[in-house]
């Protein structure tokens, strides 16, 4: 697949989707928007819901019982929804976003910063804050230690430099004006924390819902794309067309943006940690309960109709976070090797822990090159299939007939013990895992026993079919 560039697809401001009510708004035109009237329960009934509907249309839960403010989910957990607002076919959305990042380095275009906009309309400081009174915030696993947040973006800055930062992270509500939170390790935001706690000093941050998916897309550049010193909302600019606005705070010097539907100020506190979780993660296990990172809430402002996202465990979390790692991925490995065609990160493997990536092999052992070039590129993974390029790498069918009919477990297999893992990942042992990569591809020049079987093409829109 070669990675071209999408000039005409960058300017969702200009379409009117700058914001999530302009987004809902498309979402309802094209047919890509359910409608939930019957009123439900923000603990445990709407991700219950979400569950069943997982993976179609994005879902609006206009009734919460006990709240006025509708819940949205399903943005990101369907890539055609994505692919229609971005207007490019559903394959090639991560390298619209991989070129979005490399216009954004051509030719950055930062934030503007204003004092009013939409994010501030109704605004709460000091004892005023109740946030499960103020933001109907859902519980989602039957287990979990209280309500999440879970698809807020946060903005801090970095405490010597005073660069941006723009990441994802889980907020656990703890009290009224006190969350909980989860600071992966070799993060940017957790470097900052850290250098701010040995200063003796809490890290300011606010934490944005509601965002626009350029914003989203921008907090999960790879961070081998965007470096420390590096402001990666320039990204989100650039997807949509303009500058994109932030908001001065009321009560910390972090911005929020501007169009969100809800911004929490707060600061991460040094040397203090209370209890957070269990929590419902990526890995469809729960994170285990422990003693983690507290922010103090120090105001909250929001939209005078605000609208609150959220994202269920699942496929939106797979899609969120594997969008960019792919494009990441094939950016790397095709450097090193060139007849990479595509690369999947599958649902089954959390969007995180398995990528599949096709090839046109031109010399045998290309292959196992590609299998270590990827888990090079991208180390959260834990296995990675090669498969040729007649294999549908979206298809996991697909990719298991080529493992059945094309792998050989005794020469086709690599296993990389004791490789850095993922922290998230249940299989992951004091920071080490074993790693595994599968070469699915038939010999190369191919024996006429491995041609796949060949049909006509028809266009099935030329039939009448009742």
């Amino acid at each position: 697949m070669t990675l071209q560039k999408q000039p005409h697809t960058y300017q969702l401001s200009a379409r009117g989707l700058k914001n999530l009510q302009g987004i809902l708004s498309f979402l309802e035109a094209e047919g890509l928007l359910t409608t939930i009237t019957t009123p439900v329960n923000r603990k445990h009934e709407v991700a219950g819901l979400a569950k069943k509907l997982e993976g179609g249309n994005a879902l609006l839960f206009k009734h919460i019982l006990s709240h006025e403010a509708p819940i949205f989910t399903g943005l990101y957990w369907n890539r055609e929804l994505l692919s229609r607002i971005f207007q490019v076919e559903t394959e090639k959305l991560p390298f619209l976003m991989a070129d979005a990042i490399q216009n954004w380095r051509n030719n950055p275009v930062p934030p503007v910063v204003q004092d009013s906009g939409p994010a501030n309309e109704v605004i709460s400081v000091s004892s005023e804050v109740d946030m499960l009174q103020q933001i109907p915030i859902p519980t989602q696993g039957l287990d979990e230690g209280g309500p999440y947040l879970t698809s807020c973006v946060v903005i801090a800055k970095d405490p010597e430099t005073g660069v941006r930062n723009t990441s994802i992270h889980r907020f656990m509500v703890s009290g009224s004006n006190r969350l909980t939170m989860q600071l992966d390790m070799g993060r940017h935001l957790r470097d900052y924390y850290e250098r701010s706690e040995k200063m003796g000093k809490p890290l300011e941050i606010t934490i944005n819902n509601g965002v626009n998916p350029a914003v989203h897309i921008a907090a999960v550049t790879p961070s081998n794309a965007a470096q420390m010193d590096e402001d990666e909302l320039g990204v989100a600019s650039t997807l949509l067309g303009e500058p994109l606005p932030l908001l001065r705070s009321q009560s910390v010097e972090v911005e929020g943006i501007a169009d969100a539907q809800y911004i929490i100020e707060g600061e991460i506190l040094p040397e203090v940690r209370e209890s957070e979780g269990p929590a419902a993660e990526v890995t469809d296990y729960y994170a285990k309960k422990d003693n983690r990172w507290v922010v103090h809430v120090k105001a909250v402002t929001r939209r005078s109709n605000p609208i609150f996202h959220t994202i269920i465990p699942g496929r939106e979390v797979y899609n969120a976070v594997g969008l960019m790692a792919e494009a990441s991925i094939f950016r790397n490995v095709s450097q090193l090797v060139p007849s990479v065609q595509a690369v999947f990160l599958t649902y089954g493997g959390c969007g995180f822990y398995h990528a599949v990536v096709q090839i046109k092999k031109h010399i045998e052992g290309v292959q196992k090159n590609a299998i270590l070039a990827t888990f090079a590129a991208f180390p959260s993974l834990r296995r990675v299939t090669i498969v040729d390029e007649d294999v549908n790498i979206y298809d996991p069918i697909d990719v298991e007939w080529a493992i059945a009919t094309r792998h050989d477990p005794v020469k086709d297999t690599i296993v990389i013990p004791d490789a850095i893992g993922h922290e998230l990942n249940p299989m992951t042992l004091e920071g080490t895992v074993t790693k595994i990569g599968i070469d699915a591809t038939a010999p190369f020049p191919r024996p006429r026993k491995f041609q796949r079987i060949q049909l006509q093409q028809v266009d099935i829109s030329k039939y009448e079919i009742k």
